[in-house]
């Protein structure tokens, strides 16, 4: 299972940050306090211990947990950090939720939400563009997305809603329910690449003074000694018509944009076939 507005401009999202390899993931809480919390708005609010009135709420916990990982990502995420930010002392905060576990299933499915769902129009190509857009707008508002594994995903509301609705771009189209899963893997799995490629360049870019033509020019002089022509004939002339290109190392979202547009040719293709 997978689960991916439609817009994007580069210069949005100058605050990205490095997503850092993480063991963090979803589904390790316990099934039943995790999801009634996910559900909660239609199950009811979980009823805290005895004691005063609470103060804070799930939601107000949960926002809390997702704007400490944007600012400084998960490995900085805490109960104690968290009840600061709130105000609240640090055990106070498991009255809300019962562990780290169940909150990142609670992130991730906070942020699956957070912008409506996009009526699916027009061509295959489009409605899969729609979707592969959605995803990689959300991993770049929130790049500790990329740190965590979902292998067993939070089954909670938005998720859910998530994933019908990546289904309905290609119901109807002559595929078995096991191919409809895997077309929407693929599309949605491919994303996590350009997008990390793009955090990494725009953490770099935060972390240095020094621009991408003052690098290359910084390594010209070594690499011109080394790099044989003759040895190397295909990789120099592709490198450099790239550099020019790109005026960086790489472009990751023309890498998103190329390859999202090869993989649905793909996806097209076999649709053909199937048909």
């Amino acid at each position: 299972m997978a689960y991916g507005v439609v817009s994007f401009d580069r210069t949005s999202y100058g605050e990205c940050r490095l997503a850092p390899v993480s063991t963090e993931s979803t589904g390790r809480g316990e099934p039943d306090r995790t999801l009634r919390l996910l559900w909660r708005d239609r199950l009811g609010e979980p009823v805290g211990s005895r004691g005063p009135k609470q103060r804070a709420s799930v939601d107000a916990v949960v926002d809390t947990a997702i704007a400490l990982a944007d600012e400084e990502g998960m490995e900085a995420l805490s109960m104690r950090r968290i009840a600061e930010r709130l105000g609240l002392k640090p055990m106070s905060v498991y009255t809300y939720v019962p562990g780290k576990a169940e909150l990142i299933d609670l992130m991730v499915d906070r942020v699956a939400g957070e912008q409506p769902l996009p009526e699916l129009r027009g061509s295959l190509r489009e409605r899969l563009e729609q979707l592969a857009q959605l995803t990689w707008d959300e991993l770049l508002r929130h790049p500790w997305l990329l740190s965590i594994d979902t292998s067993r995903p939070p089954l909670g509301p938005n998720v859910s809603d998530r994933w019908e609705w990546s289904l309905r771009a290609i119901e109807g189209l002559g595929l078995s329910d096991l191919d409809m899963d895997q077309v929407i893997t693929l599309v949605v799995g491919f994303v996590s690449g350009p997008a990390r490629a793009y955090v990494d360049a725009e953490r770099l870019h935060r972390s240095t003074t020094e621009t991408d033509e003052e690098w290359w020019e910084r390594n010209a002089p070594v690499l011109g000694e080394i790099m044989d022509p003759t040895r190397y004939p295909i990789s120099g002339r592709v490198g450099q018509a790239a550099g020019e290109e790109y005026g960086a190392p790489s472009d990751p979202e023309r890498a998103f944009r190329f390859g999202l547009a090869r993989v649905i040719d793909g996806i097209e293709a076999y649709v053909a076939s199937a048909r």
